[in-house]
């Protein structure tokens, strides 16, 4: 190998003659150039290979380069040249190289060995043979008749450049030259006379240092390529590199193959991955509530004995990402039950029924209830829009056998329940459990127990049964003596109940805000409007709040009814009305329903209300009443009056007449309408 290296060395400009003329003359100078550097380099080891096995290292190298040079090079291989063009200062070269055009590769190969390399006949053969040349004897003898032939003149001119001075006085001659070991001018093995000189393959010697002419492509001329080209080139490979490193990045982030414990629509996305992984829920520490200026459900932490269950909890994630066909998913009107785009926060893992496991994620606005249940699974999910101290108070765990289980915020201190239809009873206490759970029963004929339609069973009406409600007083650390009551009306997350008295007299102050229903006065309201909790979808609605707006005496000394307005208002803002009329005795009187209206809340402070009503002695009368803005009501159409004040209490026209028309108008001259499915109420 070492010999062959050193061959290689010593005599790289001729080899690199020899791999120039040998290589297609089409190529252009530069292409032809490089590859006859490559030709030349790449011979070393099978060269070296050659010389081991007993073989002259001169002709190893010389068949090795020529065998390279004819046959078909792989690459890329290097050496490599980035921005300049190249070509021989040798102008002879490609004039050789231009007449030998018409001969094959082996051909050319033998007119350098012996023209210019200075070998023999049977000398060039042999290394035409190691080459790999099918009839090396033929191809010396087609290079010596393309040089004798018609068309020489080409090579001759060419050969005639390569002779000059470069055989100078005293030349050393290659091994197989003229008067060297197996030279052109000495016998042949055959018996016969070498190629004379002046035969048309002119034997001649290699150069000296001190040589006036030398013919070979080591010496080069460069210019640069097109620079613009060049500048808009790399500009285009840094960003297909740029390209194909992002690539790799996103192949080797998915390269571990997908998450078993995944569902597989989700197991091989890297963001689904990251947040469907246990290991990235979001943990909030025990204490963030109490310092903490948002109180919602964002500031609950992780509760329950299986928070460090991961298989539980990769069951879990992975049944929201892809519920099976037989999982019951319960999605609360409006509510997205896609999978979450990020980690989301744990709040709850543990099993509060014996067999029942449940977990309870938040996601953004959405909490999530996932339960295992007799081999059965089940997804519940709902909103928590403008969840505060409140409406964040407790989530629902399970139901069953008439009670039910719930999670309470970490800010409530104590907790009871009450029967909402017995107002002077005191609230019983229950026990908190170390994990935040408590239990209560359903209502009788549970809003609780809702049909898939939303409809709540054996609601409304008197008699409606026992109406138990939560009733829990926050932390100190939250507010002191807070205390409010929370309904179970069916949904995910109980409802908050609260209570707005009435403001009567000309000095009445200005409009109060709903009050929490723990009061004397509340409870008394509450108790009488009770049952009609029933016609609330609890899976929707945050909070219903009673308004009593409006006192009336009613005809014939009937004696006095009050006007209330029970709004729900939903989680995404929206509110439903239902106005009532109590009398003194007996149950309420349905007067009028409005779905996805503003009265009755923040926005919709001014209302007038309107109905029939029938008096003991079989009179009717035509009622109305004004919130306490409401200075004077009209009446028009079928009935003609106007009175000054808040109420309205004359006799009704006859039953075959239309409806007559009411309107109010307020202290600030702005005239409303009365509230009615049909949109009224407004100004």
């Amino acid at each position: 190998m070492r010999q062959a290296e050193a061959i290689i060395v010593e005599r790289y400009p001729q080899l690199l003659r020899l791999a120039y003329l040998v290589l297609p003359p089409d190529l252009d100078r530069h292409t032809r150039l490089l590859r006859a550097h490559r030709a030349v380099q790449h011979s070393l080891r099978a060269a070296g290979r050659r010389a081991r096995q007993g073989g002259d290292p001169l002709a190893a190298v010389r068949a090795e380069v020529v065998r390279h040079a004819a046959g078909r090079l792989r690459g890329p291989l290097p050496p490599w040249v980035w921005g300049l063009r190249m070509w021989p200062s040798a102008e002879g070269l490609d004039e050789a190289a231009r007449g030998l055009a018409g001969l094959t590769p082996y051909a050319r190969a033998a007119y350098v060995l012996c023209r210019f390399d200075g070998l023999g006949e049977d000398a060039a053969a042999g290394v035409l043979e190691q080459a790999g040349a099918g009839d090396p004897a033929g191809e010396v003898r087609a290079a010596r008749a393309a040089a004798a032939g018609p068309g020489a003149t080409g090579v001759a001119a060419g050969a005639a450049d390569a002779a000059v001075d470069t055989a100078g006085p005293g030349a050393d001659a290659d091994p197989g030259s003229p008067g060297g070991p197996g030279g052109g001018t000495g016998p042949r093995a055959d018996g016969s006379a070498g190629l004379p000189a002046g035969a048309g393959l002119t034997a001649g010697a290699e150069p000296r240092s001190g040589s006036r002419t030398v013919l070979h492509p080591a010496d080069v001329h460069t210019r640069p390529t097109d620079l613009l080209l060049r500048r808009t080139r790399v500009r285009a490979a840094w960003g297909l590199a740029a390209v194909l490193l992002l690539a790799a990045g996103l192949t080797r982030a998915t390269a571990g193959g997908p998450d078993t414990g995944l569902p597989a629509p989700y197991a091989g996305a890297p963001a689904a991955r990251a947040a469907l992984d246990p290991a990235r829920l979001v943990r909030v520490p025990a204490g963030a509530w109490s310092d903490t200026g948002r109180v919602d459900f964002t500031a609950w932490p992780a509760r329950g004995p299986r928070t460090a269950d991961r298989a539980l909890l990769t069951r879990a994630l992975g049944t929201w990402a892809a519920p099976t066909p037989d999982t019951a998913v319960a999605a609360a009107p409006g509510v997205s039950a896609e999978p979450p785009g990020h980690p989301p926060q744990l709040l709850f893992a543990g099993d509060p029924g014996p067999g029942t496991l449940v977990v309870v994620f938040l996601d953004a606005d959405r909490i999530v209830r996932y339960t295992e249940q007799g081999g059965r699974r089940s997804l519940d999910i709902a909103r928590t829009d403008d969840a505060n101290v409140t409406t964040a108070a407790a989530v629902t765990l399970t139901r069953d056998a008439g009670t039910a289980r719930r999670l309470l915020a970490p800010w409530i201190a104590t907790a009871g329940v009450r029967d909402l239809t017995t107002p002077a009873g005191a609230a019983r206490p229950l026990p908190i459990g170390p994990d935040g759970t408590v239990t209560t029963e359903l209502p009788h004929g549970s809003a609780g127990e809702r049909t898939d339609d939303g409809a709540a069973r054996g609601a409304g009406g008197e008699g409606c049964g026992p109406r138990p409600v939560l009733e829990v007083v926050s932390s100190p650390r939250i507010v002191e003596k807070h205390a409010f009551l929370l309904a179970d009306l069916g949904g995910l997350l109980p409802v908050h109940l609260t209570y707005t008295p009435p403001a009567e007299g000309a000095d009445a102050p200005a409009a109060r805000q709903p009050r929490e229903a723990t009061g004397p006065a509340a409870l008394a309201r509450w108790a009488q409007e009770a049952c009609t909790l029933g016609e609330v979808d609890g899976r929707q609605v945050r909070a219903v709040n009673l308004w009593d707006f409006a006192v009336t005496e009613l005809p014939e000394s009937t004696g006095r009814a009050v006007w209330s307005c029970t709004r729900a208002t939903h989680r995404d803002g929206r509110g439903d009305v239902r106005i009532r009329l109590r009398p003194p005795a007996g149950a309420s009187l349905a007067v009028a329903h409005a779905e996805s209206t503003a009265a009755c809340g923040r926005f919709g402070q001014h209302l007038l209300a309107a109905t029939l009503w029938q008096a003991p002695s079989g009179h009717g009368y035509q009622l109305a009443a004004g919130s306490r803005e409401v200075a004077e009501i009209t009446a028009t159409g079928s009935l003609r009056t106007r009175t000054t004040g808040r109420t309205l209490a004359v006799p009704a026209p006859p039953a075959s007449a239309p409806p007559a028309a009411l309107t109010a108008t307020l202290r600030s001259g702005a005239v409303i309408t009365a509230l009615d499915a049909r949109g009224g109420g407004r100004d």
